[in-house]
């Protein structure tokens, strides 16, 4: 008698995101095989694959926002469908869920991010344990912080599933969800745990077809983990149409998925013994680039965020030696007062060096110029950027410079530290995408050395005091308020 193995491939995945940087995240989190294509979608996703969508919608007016989810959906053929969301609820969240819902059976939603202390109870997000209205988490914002999770969604109808709910033996969440969905509701779940995240994600995939997810990377990465455990054999409980849907479904394993390196990143750090070897650490003007990378390229460093942290990582970075150049706001308004930056010539330099671009932000910018600063930070950095491994730091910014580029897809390779997702390109150089506000203070240093494990320590030498052409090194200076990390 013979015996046959067939393969099953994982359901397909198809996300949204409203920016690059959370695209990126969310197929980091995610772990499968798959693409991240800057939008708009020309195709569904095959089958085993998963798509991260950027729709590029975070800084646009609420309507072009709503139309942009509403033509990605057409492509949403089967699978699985996730719309990412910011953990701090900022972009145009309402416009883009009302937009979502529309056709669905129901949305289940889940915006808790544990890993980055950003948690959900009673329908209200906190950020380490403080609500997110209390805090400055909205100080680059044009508006307040929304006081709950549901009055973020605007009109859209939702009720709190509380996390006793979530927390309580099965089925008692999956009978939550398939009551609030049969009424009519889209459910706002509380959670502030992974394992809380990993049973809304178990309970929503039994409800069936027609129910679409929406959360953070938090999200993702349960959906991730339930997919690639699946193994046919369940039974699942009956969804809305009266079946049983237990997602059963084999990941295939001929295309190794993202790979999460956050915690090899720590171990891959050289002790000032190993980075220096006889002749003493490498500075970030000599370093080469890791084996299997993209040899002979610059390291390009474009930091486009609000954030207080992004000060102190620069800083780690000058002080291993990177070349710091910080443009003046009002000359990326203005390209036409910029030359452009040139990274490769100055002082018999490497062309495998590391250069860090920031914006200046000594006097205030207003929220309202984010994109016009991200598009004017893309111009200045483009030729430099045309040979060079990238790191970008914040959605709007890292688009932009990938706009400039003429690069429409992503192929994920592993995450660096949570949130600092690389990606390689169709012409093989590295990309690395991180939300603004994603970060310890070595976040910029961890990056640069996953990419160049040669780079020393901080304490290792002295800032280096010599500057690209036509450009002036300067110490870290707080960067403009430019509202866009994720």
């Amino acid at each position: 008698m013979s015996r046959t193995t067939r393969t099953v491939l994982a359901p397909r995945v198809f996300a949204l995101a409203d920016d690059l940087s959370g695209a990126a995240e969310v197929a980091a989190a995610l772990g499968l095989r798959g693409r991240i294509v800057l939008g708009p979608a020309t195709a569904p996703p095959r089958d085993g694959e998963s798509v991260v969508l950027d729709l590029d919608t975070r800084q646009s007016a609420p309507q072009d926002a709503a139309s942009a989810v509403r033509a990605a959906l057409a492509y949403a053929d089967g699978g699985v469908v996730l719309k990412k969301i910011d953990s701090l609820l900022r972009g145009n969240l309402a416009a883009e869920a009302a937009a979502y819902a529309t056709g669905a059976t129901g949305v289940v939603i889940a915006p808790a991010l544990p890993v980055a202390g950003r948690t959900v109870r009673e329908g209200v997000v906190n950020l380490h344990g403080t609500a997110l209205h209390t805090t400055d988490a909205w100080r680059a914002e044009r508006g307040a912080a929304p006081v709950s999770v549901g009055a973020a969604l605007g009109g859209v109808p939702t009720r709190v599933v509380p996390l006793a709910t979530v927390r309580a033996p099965a089925p008692a969440l999956y009978d939550r969800l398939l009551a609030l969905v049969a009424e009519g509701y889209h459910p706002v779940c509380d959670a502030e745990t992974d394992t809380d995240l990993d049973a809304i994600a178990e309970a929503a995939l039994q409800l069936g077809p027609g129910i679409r997810l929406m959360g953070t990377g938090g999200l993702a990465a349960a959906l991730g983990r339930r997919l690639a455990r699946a193994d046919g054999g369940g039974s699942g409980a009956p969804g809305i149409d009266g079946h049983r849907h237990p997602m059963a479904a084999k990941p295939d394993l001929s295309t190794e998925p993202v790979r999460d390196r956050s915690t090899e990143a720590d171990r891959d750090r050289p002790s000032r013994t190993d980075a220096a070897g006889p002749a003493g650490p490498a500075r970030a003007d000599d370093v080469s680039p890791a084996p299997g990378g993209t040899p002979s390229r610059p390291l390009l460093v474009v930091v486009g965020t609000a954030e207080p942290t992004a000060v102190a990582q620069i800083a780690q970075l000058v002080a291993a030696g990177a070349h710091h150049v910080s443009l003046p706001a009002h000359t990326l308004t203005d390209r036409s007062t910029l030359p452009p930056l040139n990274i490769r010539t100055e002082g018999g330099r490497t062309p495998d060096g590391v250069t860090v671009v920031s914006i200046d932000g000594t006097h205030a910018v207003h929220p309202g110029a984010a994109r016009s600063l991200a598009a004017g930070l893309a111009h200045a950095v483009a030729e430099a950027a045309q040979d060079s491994d990238l790191v970008l730091t914040g959605g709007e910014t890292a688009r932009r410079v990938l706009d400039a580029l003429g690069i429409r897809e992503l192929l994920p390779l592993d995450q660096i530290h949570h949130g600092a997702v690389r990606s390689r390109t169709a012409d093989g150089r590295h990309v690395v995408t991180r939300p603004g506000s994603y970060g310890d203070i070595d976040s910029l240093l961890r990056i640069a050395r996953a990419l160049r494990p040669g780079l020393a320590q901080p304490s290792d030498q002295p800032p280096s005091d010599q500057p690209p052409s036509g450009q002036s090194v300067a110490p870290p200076v707080p960067p403009a308020p430019l509202g866009e990390p994720t």
